[in-house]
């Protein structure tokens, strides 16, 4: 989580940060992906393909040579999934103020995919507080929450 302090057009600070969501929150329009196997069936997936290969490479006859490079291919096709997965996961990106004597309170929160796509988010949010005191715009995927 990284949580910045921006000082606004307007004189109010702001507080913007984000941070990776581990589980997908769920939303009417992904209904359908909720039902799924969950950690347990990829559990039992990926442990009985550790013991498959792991049984393939045990019993291997000594004499035989597996080359380096297939070893690197074996590594890059096993990270694949976990790696792709780490990437593409949600962040919540929050920006608040506490307000001022005549301008109220707010909070923005919103969700984008990937952590390069809400760090630059982050930077724009920052930007715009700067230059025009709030964080929204047409383009942004931050709506303000009561």
């Amino acid at each position: 989580m990284a949580t910045k302090t921006v000082a606004g057009v307007d004189g109010r600070m702001w507080s913007v940060r984000r941070n990776i969501e581990w589980s997908v929150p769920a939303t009417g329009d992904d209904f359908e992906h909720d039902v799924d196997g969950g950690r347990g069936a990829a559990v039992l997936i990926l442990s009985a393909l550790f013991v498959f290969w792991l049984i393939i490479v045990v019993w291997a006859p000594a004499e035989v040579h597996i080359p380096w490079y297939l070893w690197v291919v074996g590594a890059i096709i096993v990270l694949f999934f976990p790696v792709r997965w780490y990437l593409r996961r949600p962040w919540t990106i929050v920006a608040e103020t506490a307000g001022s004597y005549d301008l109220p309170a707010e909070r923005w929160t919103g969700l984008v995919r990937g952590g390069a796509k809400a760090k630059e988010e982050v930077r724009i949010l920052v930007r715009r507080i700067r230059t025009q005191g709030t964080p929204g715009h047409a383009d942004s995927p931050l709506q303000p929450v009561n």
